[in-house]
């Protein structure tokens, strides 16, 4: 065992990490996709 794995800087779990970010990368692109949808949508009007 090397020293980094000795001391390491976060004991968090990696999965609750990459979770958080896809829900936060998912949740941007999907405003993107309704605010353009909302843009069509009344542009057409």
């Amino acid at each position: 065992m090397n020293d980094f794995e000795k001391d390491v800087q976060s004991k968090r779990n990696d999965a609750v990490d990459s979770a958080v970010g896809f829900v936060v990368s998912f949740g941007f692109f999907a405003t993107m996709f309704v605010i353009a949808v909302l843009i069509q949508f009344f542009g057409t009007m």
